[in-house]
This record gives structure tokens, C-alpha cells and sequence, in this order.
């Protein structure tokens, strides 16, 4: 029997006595709810589509309570209607995207063109108040490495069956007729679904994952290079940013479709943009998507204040330079302390 299924079973008496007294679903269902929030982030993208996403299950499973028939786990059946919630949206909003998806990198010689306000980007899921799920002993991704940036954006350019069955399976660790049942499909379609998605999953994903490089760098050298960043930037040192870069770093700036490869690349749209002379920055180190990040703040004369600008994902490669910054440039989604 599968840990899923013994968690199951041990769970099917005590739905029974509760599943008809709707004053008792939202104490049952807490323990639930942050796995459920990371569930529908990894299938949506984003994290403000993900807590619409969790409302949704949660107001649809209080409205079926007295009609749940304790067939499976309460947390088998929510998963089943979020998995369906998150299928819908997909079907309605279509993929997220990143900038790499829309077009070859830029010559910084170009400017930035408008940013793309209709295109749906993916967005980051900031750490913040995010309660950590032990992983399942089946599953196959630890449970940080299936929220880390890469992963995530991987995720998006599967299609929706074959992202779903994925995530249940190699993510939550349902078994196949679990995840059967859950999509209401077959067995047979299940294992079809997950070989093609792992296939396509291994070939976008790099070789090693965020959360297995930070642990060889160490938290000591991650924090300092933060740290070492964030100073360089609030001085507008260009050439101590660009120092802790990777020889083939790629810098992107959601909604601007615009990206950049190289040092070189990024020494000169930086330079010529956010350090451009004049301008003021403030940065914090953050934690996002399970891995480092930082939010800043830039300095607006004309309200006499640092204004929130936006979240950054820092991607670090083995040897402990900065491999992928992605900027989210959007205030709402730094959180507030």
C-alpha cells in the first residue's frame, strides 16, 4: 500500500463523522490548504491565480460536504476538485510564459520596447508564509525543487493533462489509479500521459536542480553573494554586479519580453537602464520559489519616496555565480513585511 493510500485509509472514519457538519470543514480542512495553495501554483503559474484557485476548492468542497461520501481521503477529493478548478482556468486563460519563450535574446543596443500588458506571464511565488509538506516517500521531486523556477516554467509548456498527471504523481505521489480517478480518465492514460511528460520534463529541465546546487554552495557563500549584489546595485557599481554573473547569465524582466545572454549583454542594459546615473535603488534579500531572491525598491523624486519596484529570482550555477536573474516587475507581487 502506498503512503497516499494508508493516509487514505486512516482517513476515512474520521470524514465520515465529520462530512456532515459544515462548522467542522474549515478546522478539517486547514492542515490542507498550503498544500493545496502549492498544488495549484505549480498547474497555474501564478501565485495570485493559485489562492483564487484554493477559494474555489475550498468554497466548492463546504457547498458538497454534506453530499461527500467518504469514498476516498478528504484530501484525495480536494485535490481532485482543485486539479479540475486549475484544468478549467488553463483551458479558459491558456499557458504562463517567460520572455525566453517569446523570442531569441536582444541586443541591449535596442532598448526596451513597451512591455507586453495582455501577454499571460508567469509569475513568482513568493516564500513568505508558506508552510513547507514533508515530501512523500514515492515522490520523485522534493518539494521546494517542484516549486523552484525552472520546474515551474517547465511545467507550463506541458499540456494540461500531461502537467496535472505529473504533478499528482511525481509531485503529490497519488498512484496511477489515483490520479485516474482523479482526472477521470484510465489507468492507461495516466501512464501514457506521464512518460511523455517526464520526457519533455527532462529535456527542459538543467541537470541539476536549484535546491541541489545551493545545498554544494552553501548558505554562507549564497547569503554573501546576495548580500555582495545588493550593495553593488544600490551604489550603482556595474562592474561589481557584473562580476557575479556567469559568463552565459540570462537576465529578463517580465512584462518586458526583451531578455539578455551574457555578461557583456547585461553589463550594457543595465548600465544604460536601471544604473543608468540617477537613479536610487533599495534592495532586500528575499526568499521566492524555494530559492534566493531579492526585492527593490527605486526612488521616485516626484513622490519623495522608494517606491516598490520588483521581485527578482536568482538562479545560481555550481560554481556559485549568478546563472538565471529573473525580474517580476510588478509591486504586487513583493509581499509586504
Amino acid at each position: 500500500m502506498s503512503t497516499v493510500a494508508a493516509e487514505d485509509a486512516d482517513d476515512r472514519g474520521e470524514v465520515r463523522r465529520v462530512s456532515t457538519a459544515s462548522d467542522g470543514f474549515a478546522e478539517q480542512v486547514a492542515p490542507l490548504r498550503p498544500g493545496l495553495l502549492l498544488h495549484c501554483y505549480r498547474m497555474l503559474g501564478s501565485s495570485h491565480d493559485a489562492e483564487d484557485a484554493v477559494q474555489e476548492t475550498l468554497l466548492r468542497g463546504w457547498r458538497g460536504v454534506d453530499r461527500f461520501e467518504g469514498r476516498s481521503s478528504l484530501r484525495t477529493w480536494l485535490y481532485t476538485v482543485a486539479t479540475n478548478v486549475c484544468l478549467r482556468e488553463i483551458e479558459r486563460r491558456g499557458r504562463r510564459v517567460v520572455p525566453v519563450d517569446l523570442g531569441p535574446a536582444r541586443d541591449p543596443a535596442d532598448g526596451l520596447v513597451a512591455p507586453l500588458t495582455e501577454t499571460v506571464w508567469l509569475g513568482p511565488l513568493p516564500d513568505a508564509g508558506i508552510t513547507w509538506e514533508s515530501t512523500p516517500a514515492d515522490a520523485v521531486y522534493e518539494q521546494r525543487e517542484s516549486v523552484e523556477l525552472a520546474f515551474v516554467v517547465a511545467l507550463q509548456r506541458l499540456p494540461a493533462l500531461q502537467r496535472a498527471v505529473l504533478v499528482l504523481r511525481d509531485v503529490l505521489a497519488f498512484t496511477a489509479a489515483e490520479t485516474a480517478e482523479i482526472l477521470d480518465t484510465t489507468v492507461d492514460s495516466v501512464t501514457s500521459a506521464l512518460a511523455r511528460a517526464r520526457g519533455s520534463l527532462r529535456a527542459d529541465l538543467p541537470e541539476r536542480s536549484q535546491q541541489e546546487v545551493l545545498r554544494e554552495i552553501g548558505d554562507r557563500q549564497v547569503r554573501a553573494t546576495v548580500a555582495a549584489f545588493i550593495a553593488a546595485w544600490e551604489r550603482n557599481d556595474v562592474d561589481a554586479v557584473v562580476t557575479l554573473l556567469a559568463d552565459d547569465v540570462v537576465w529578463s524582466m517580465p512584462p518586458y519580453a526583451e531578455w539578455y545572454l551574457g555578461r557583456e549583454a547585461v553589463r550594457a542594459f543595465i548600465a544604460r537602464t536601471p544604473l543608468r546615473a540617477g537613479r536610487r535603488w533599495r534592495a532586500e534579500p528575499a526568499t521566492v520559489n524555494g530559492q534566493s531572491g531579492i526585492s527593490f525598491s527605486v526612488w521616485r523624486k516626484d513622490v519623495g519616496a522608494f517606491l516598490t519596484h520588483g521581485l527578482s529570482v536568482v538562479t545560481f550555477e555550481p560554481g556559485g555565480r549568478i546563472a538565471i536573474f529573473t525580474t517580476f516587475l510588478d509591486p504586487a507581487v513583493v509581499p509586504t513585511s
